[in-house]
């Protein structure tokens, strides 16, 4: 049985620990037929007016952006090896406006969560300015935590 919340701070602590603990997250889209694709990438992520809003440093692909031009309802799976697992349905975008790619940039460098991130120069040398630089801001409407320990589960849903 899932218990349920509208009030995201009362899974913030547990949010931010399986995003610690496990890193990188699987990414589904669907293409124009419906079917899924999967691809293994590191988002960070913030707390913006009381939700969760991340972001996604990426290579803008032809695959991705016919995704999400089609579709831009998109899962993130994290999971590990304890069986701990963390789900975020959201919406996802290209943010190609100059503030939310220095924005990223700069929370992939201090960590978000601290701990979870890296130094993007190391992909995009010309910094946040870098044209192979893109950015999608990831705006979960449910995230589900399922804890090992006995398969609770607690299902959080954007009220708005």
């Amino acid at each position: 049985m899932a218990t349920r919340t509208h009030d995201f701070s009362e899974v913030q602590d547990t949010f931010f620990r399986y995003i610690r603990e496990i890193k990188y997250a699987t990414m589904v889209t669907v293409d124009r037929r419906n079917r899924p694709r999967a691809r293994v990438l590191l988002p960070v992520w913030e707390i913006v007016n009381g939700h969760p809003v991340g972001w996604l440093a990426a290579y803008r692909t032809p695959v991705k952006t016919a995704h999400l031009a089609h579709n831009p309802h998109t899962t993130y799976a994290y999971w590990s090896p304890r069986q701990n697992a963390l789900f975020v349905d959201s919406v996802s975008a290209w943010a190609e406006d100059e503030e939310s790619r220095r924005h990223a940039w700069d929370l992939y460098l201090r960590g978000g969560p601290p701990g979870v991130g890296y130094d993007p120069v190391h992909y995009w040398r010309g910094g946040p300015d870098d044209p192979q630089f893109h950015v999608i801001r990831i705006d979960p409407w449910r995230i589900q935590l399922v804890r090992s320990t006995d398969l609770g589960s607690t299902i959080w849903r954007r009220d708005d």
